[in-house]
């Protein structure tokens, strides 16, 4: 490094290259307040690669400061690597400078290193901005979409890097003076806050009718009588929400259909018009005293439900409680979540009580981000709709996470049941960089994207379920989106075996998208529980060989039959499957997953006769007529159903049995439904019912664990208590076949995979017992154990095949 002496002190300069999260995180000022405390002169910017800081002063103050900024960054930064190069000093220079961020880039934009810059994830209010919307002597007063560089809209916002507001839905807002003067201050905590506004300059909300008719207006001619609007708006509102009404609600990622939660009409009304029966709504309370009024928590799901990302969180329900049952039926846990936006402090200020907010969209269709689009779609569902004109360009649901704490030895985790707002775009860091960019087009359900180039692995936010032309459209603008932020043309794509996924035709047929792919672009398959597998070692990065038990409800296995139980010695390459669930016929193919009292006879015919098994007097079984039992067995006895080794199927066949369910009206119902029988057994303290679950060389015999289930149901009245416990002991048989098994291979580290495992029963379960006899489990840390990791799973794979 070149330095000379100038007035008495050896000087250097040298240039600091930055990756990670480090834009619209404050990095800027913090860069210029630091380097003026250092007494260092030279200048910082942002551009598509992250950001670049040159840096002139002392050996011992350029040391002071490059170690503060790896040790102490931003609160919402990440650094992953610093790059240092040594400079000719430049005596002339005497100040430290912000200088205008550059949209050049200095490489080929098709090579595979691309934009270098990860884009932050939307972050919820913070207390500053609170203080300012409360405040009657602040300009922010009452103002829905009060922001500053610690809070507020990032990934939903953002066109294209660097992360300046030409690039971001607020190009078309211009500043006030109040605002640009803040803007232009490095020292004002909204500082190149890019989505920085107040109600002079800023968005604006309005209330219109179901039909898209102004009940108020977005007034464009700002004067001080007008200020209130916004307050006007939510006032208007809350009342309508107090009269029972559903509203539609424009917030940061897409629309909220709202109601009164405490409203048995509302909720039904709501469940009615969106055609959705009984799959659990989320709660929106005003503040956490407000939430302890209805649901409990360990302090670690208290600070998760607290924290900057304001995810929805899986808790336990109160006994007691004012809210509708139909918000969450027959289950004893809720969804809650606190404000993340000045609106809905505003709004639930104004309301005081909770509100169910759950994404407004079609039934397995992504959330809807326009005015118009909702109109066209809900205008049935809702009795106004609350619009704001400011455009999301990238939708982003709300997140959903649990806390798993075995027992109080164990550290809790935040296990992530939908990746999205706050936690999404996810990424991390490679300690190797990649040879070559590589795109993982994800699962059929709860779809992501996973990208990797350079030293950088990115996951998208949750896609969702590609079921609909809407749903497969909304998966290429998500693809369109990340190829365009990161000048991204791949050249692998992995991709699942099933041939028939949406995102495996899209991978066959990528010359199509709006994707520019490589000239030399790949196409990989890797099996779907393989993949499962791998997104945990991915997100541990991980490389050696482990033992992986991979449950969930479906997908096609090496063999071209339905897997779903399997236990799999797991390398980078490939997958050995050690053992599986037995086979069971789906009769009458997805007709067995939506009327699970298939799945049972299908349990029960392998174990015993059509006779035997009418003469049960299971009530499930009566109630079918006689032709179809007949129909149904002789599609058994002739081989020619499907069949999977799934474990979710076996929670849907117990579920129906014990008359918790009778059809499976959204996925997961009958996992939750076991779940609180479980929970409910546990806090009776009832009576401890033994399973059995032979292993027959590699086959558990899951149809000889029903033949002991319905004995067990009809060998004494089955009360509500028995039914609980049969729960509670199917659920430990599980885990124990599983801690059994690992038992064997305590030298490799166990992985736990597979939708099955969001049950956070049996999850705990496994992990007390792995531990206390001795098994490493990787963590899956925040990415989704469900399919929503697949792709990075599917990325894992790719990056480690020659």
């Amino acid at each position: 490094m070149e330095y000379l002496v100038h007035k008495g002190a050896a000087l250097k300069r040298c240039q600091l290259h930055i990756t990670g999260i480090v834009q619209g995180v404050g990095f800027r000022p913090f860069v210029y307040r630091y380097a003026l405390e250092c007494q260092l002169t030279g200048t910082v910017l942002n551009n598509a690669k992250g950001v670049t800081i040159e840096l002139q002063g002392t050996e011992e103050n350029l040391t002071q400061f490059i170690t503060t900024l790896n040790t102490t960054p931003p609160p919402l930064a990440r650094i992953d690597n610093i790059i240092q190069t040594p400079l000719p000093i430049l005596l002339s220079e005497t100040t430290f400078e912000i200088i205008k961020s550059d949209s050049h880039e200095d490489d080929d934009p098709s090579s595979p290193i691309g934009a270098q810059v990860a884009v932050s994830a939307d972050k919820s209010t913070c207390q500053d901005c609170l203080n300012d919307m409360h405040n009657p002597d602040d300009r922010h007063f009452g103002y829905a979409f009060t922001n500053c560089t610690n809070c507020g809209p990032r990934y939903t916002i953002i066109n294209a890097l660097p992360y300046d507001r030409h690039n971001t839905a607020m190009a078309d807002f211009d500043m006030c003076p109040e605002c640009a003067k803040a803007y232009q201050n490095p020292l004002d905590r909204r500082y190149h806050a890019q989505p920085v506004s107040c109600p002079v300059c800023g968005p604006r909300l309005s209330l219109k009718t179901p039909q898209g008719e102004y009940i108020i207006p977005n007034t464009s001619n700002f004067s001080a009588p007008e200020l209130s609007t916004d307050l006007a708006i939510l006032t208007a509102a809350a009342d309508r929400l107090h009269q029972g009404q559903i509203l539609a609600i424009k917030g940061l990622g897409g629309f909220h259909l709202i109601c009164d939660a405490r409203s048995d009409n509302a909720v039904n009304t709501l469940r009615l018009r969106k055609q959705r029966q009984a799959k659990p709504l989320a709660v929106m309370m005003a503040d956490i005293q407000m939430a302890q009024h209805y649901v409990t928590g360990t302090d670690a799901e208290w600070q998760v439900l607290s924290s900057q990302e304001h995810p929805i969180v899986l808790m336990s329900s109160r006994a007691e409680h004012d809210l509708s049952l139909a918000v969450a039926p027959n289950l004893n846990k809720l969804g809650v979540f606190l404000p993340y936006t000045p609106l809905h402090h505003l709004l639930l200020g104004l309301f005081k009580g909770p509100l169910v907010a759950t994404s407004a969209n079609l039934s397995g269709e992504p959330i809807i981000t326009d005015c118009d689009e909702l109109i066209h779609h809900l205008s049935h569902v809702v009795d106004a709709i609350v619009d704001h004109n400011r455009p999301i360009i990238n939708g982003c649901d709300d997140s959903v996470v649990q806390v798993i704490q075995p027992n109080m030895d164990l550290p809790a985790e935040v296990q992530v049941l939908r990746l999205a707002r706050g936690y999404a775009p996810l990424s991390f860091p490679l300690d190797t960089p990649l040879t070559q960019s590589i795109l993982a087009v994800g699962a059929q359900q709860k779809n992501a994207i996973a990208l990797g180039f350079g030293n950088n692995v990115f996951l998208s936010p949750h896609i969702g379920d590609l079921f609909s032309v809407s749903a497969e459209h909304y998966f290429e603008r998500t693809l369109a989106t990340f190829a365009r932020l990161y000048h991204f043309a791949p050249n692998l794509i992995v991709r699942d075996k099933h041939p028939d996924y949406a995102p495996s035709r899209w991978a066959e047929m990528h010359s199509n998208s709006n994707v520019e792919l490589s000239d030399t672009s790949q196409c990989l398959t890797v099996q779907h529980h393989h993949a499962h597998v791998l997104s945990v070692m991915a997100v541990n990065q991980y490389r050696d060989p482990v033992l992986g038990f991979s449950f969930d409800g479906t997908g096609l296995g090496d063999d071209g039959s339905l897997w779903g139980g399997e236990v799999l010695l797991t390398t980078l390459d490939k997958a050995q499957r050690l053992a599986h669930f037995e086979p069971i016929a789906l009769l009458g193919g997805e007709q067995a997953i939506k009327q699970p009292v298939r799945l049972l006879l299908a349990l029960l015919f392998e174990q015993m006769s059509l006779d035997a098994v009418i003469a049960l007097n299971l009530p499930i079984i009566c109630s079918m007529s006689p032709n179809t039992l007949t129909n149904l067995y002789k599609i058994w006895q002739n081989g020619s159903a499907l069949k999977s080794s799934s474990v979710g199927r076996l929670f849907d066949a117990l579920a129906c049995a014990l008359g918790l369910i009778e059809t499976t009206q959204f996925e997961g119902q009958a996992g939750m439904a076991i779940e609180a029988a479980a929970n409910r057994a546990d806090a009776l303290a009832l009576e401890a019912i033994k399973l059995n679950l032979p292993l027959d060389v590699d086959q558990w015999r899951s149809s000889e664990m029903f033949k002991l289930i319905v004995k067990l149901m009809t060998e004494k009245p089955l009360t509500d208590n028995r039914r609980d416990a049969i729960a509670r002991a199917f659920l430990h048989t599980l885990g124990d076949v599983i801690c059994d098994y690992a038992a064997q291979y305590k030298h490799l580290p166990t992985v736990l995979c597979g939708g099955v495992f969001q049950n956070k029963y049996l999850i705990e379960y496994c992990l007390s017992k792995l531990s206390a006899q001795g098994n490493k489990v990787l963590s899956s840390k925040q990415i989704p154990i469900n399919d929503g990791g697949i792709a990075l799973g599917q990325l894992w794979y790719g990056m480690h095949r020659n």
